[in-house]
């Protein structure tokens, strides 16, 4: 950062456009070209305004001046023009312009001392304007990261209270979970021993079906050999009408056959007995896998059951991790807003310390302008003193003149009314010697 501005001339153009853009004075280059006291004396009030505006009125004079002044209405104009010059070289002095400001410069100004000092104020102007729009950045900016950083800091927190809620969901899902995976063991074991007991079961069913088929077999043979019974006793009783011996035959045919009848039908009760056994034990089995298949339904729907928590436990367990997964995520975003936080912080430290660094070299600029303007000031305040003091010397002086000015013509006036007395009466002696000669 530059330690002063700038005291270089600037083109007259260039000066009529600053004063414009400042809102300081509307004025051309010809005014500059060929400056008068009333226009410079209007464009120098008009500086010191812009730079103070609660500064005191130029026309102002203290009491103390006041009481030292016999007609202060007829010091007006130059009490202003007095207070103007004193403030237009204070300013001067400030600046660093390389010309001193004189009295000649108000009330005859000339083209280029009026263009070296509107050139000097005028880079001060501009040295100011740009020092005060870099501490402006320098102070938005700190604004804004200290909001930005407040935001950051509410959106970690929010962060924090979402990571915390969901560790408390998670603790409080923790038991049940247990709990869950407990059933789905229990579950698990249980579909195993029932799964065996059903292979049990279909493997007897299947030893009771092959037993079915053999006793239909045997029931089936039986009623065959009792057909053919049927027809060889058609066939007997047919035979007896033709021949009683073929009748004997017959008959001992038939006994036997009737022996074997018997013993067909012996054996085919003893067949029944065993089918009507075998069917009871049919549908005892029957029973019996009915009552296994209405326990397989419920284990079945037991199976899907536990399917179904099992499903919720993967869902669950697949919530965790997306919770984990989001956990981490929440806390990779927390490691780096806090690494973005912190910085933020190491540069608004940054900023701080060079807008401290700014702002402590501005103050001492300032402090040593100030210190200059009120050395200058005291100096111009004791030569003010001392041209006061010069000023009620030169009054006393001019009443003393006037005084003796009053005394003189009274005088001279006293002196002339002499002179007429002794004009008169030497006329009077003229004129009484004239008479006396004429006589003589």
């Amino acid at each position: 950062m530059a330690s002063s501005f700038s005291a270089d001339l600037i083109p007259r153009k260039d000066i009529v456009q600053i004063l414009s853009e400042y809102q300081i004075a509307n004025l051309r280059e010809e005014d500059l070209i060929n400056p008068n006291s009333d226009l410079v004396t209007a464009l120098y009030m008009n500086i010191l305004v812009y730079i103070d505006p609660l500064q005191e009125d130029h026309g102002q004079v203290d009491f103390s001046a006041l009481e030292q002044l016999e007609n202060p209405d007829y010091h007006v104009d130059s009490v202003r023009a007095s207070n103007l010059f004193r403030k237009m070289t204070e300013l001067v002095d400030a600046v660093s312009c390389p010309i001193n400001f004189i009295f000649r410069d108000l009330v005859k100004p000339d083209t280029h001392r009026t263009t070296a000092f509107l050139s000097a104020i005028l880079n001060f102007f501009l040295y100011r304007t740009t020092k005060l729009n870099d501490i402006q950045k320098v102070f938005d900016q700190v604004n804004f990261d200290e909001v930005r950083r407040q935001e950051l800091e509410t959106q970690i927190s929010q962060k924090n209270m979402e990571i915390l809620e969901h560790r408390e969901a998670r603790e409080r899902e923790q038991p049940l979970v247990l709990e869950v995976d407990a059933q789905v063991k229990e579950l698990r074991q249980n579909i195993q021993g029932l799964n065996n007991h059903q292979m049990s079961l279909k493997t007897s069913f299947r030893t009771l079906r092959e037993k079915t088929k053999e006793i239909d077999e045997k029931i089936s043979n039986a009623e065959f050999l009792l057909l053919q019974s049927a027809q060889e006793n058609a066939k007997l009783q047919s035979k007896i009408v033709q021949s009683p011996e073929k009748l004997q035959r017959a008959l001992e045919e038939k006994k036997s056959i009737q022996a074997e009848v018997k013993n067909s039908e012996r054996s085919a009760m003893q067949s029944f007995q065993e089918k009507t056994s075998t069917v009871e034990v049919y549908s005892k089995a029957h029973k019996k896998m009915s009552k296994n298949f209405t326990q397989m339904q419920e284990i079945q729907e037991q199976v899907n059951k536990s399917k179904t928590i099992d499903k919720d436990v993967k869902v669950i367990k697949f919530k965790f991790s997306e919770d984990e997964e989001s956990i981490m995520s929440l806390e990779a975003k927390l490691v780096e807003r806090q690494r973005k936080v912190e910085q933020q912080e190491s540069s608004r430290k940054a900023l701080e310390k060079e807008r401290d660094l700014k702002r402590e070299e501005v103050n001492k600029e300032l402090n040593h302008v100030i210190l200059d303007v009120e050395a200058k000031k005291h100096d111009l305040q004791e030569r003010q003193r001392k041209i006061e003091v010069m000023v009620a010397e030169g009054d006393d002086i001019t009443l003393k003149i006037n005084s003796a000015k009053e005394t003189s013509a009274a005088m001279q006036q006293k002196l002339a009314n002499k002179c007429e007395e002794i004009v008169n009466e030497f006329h009077n002696y003229s004129n009484s010697i004239g008479a006396h000669l004429v006589e003589v």
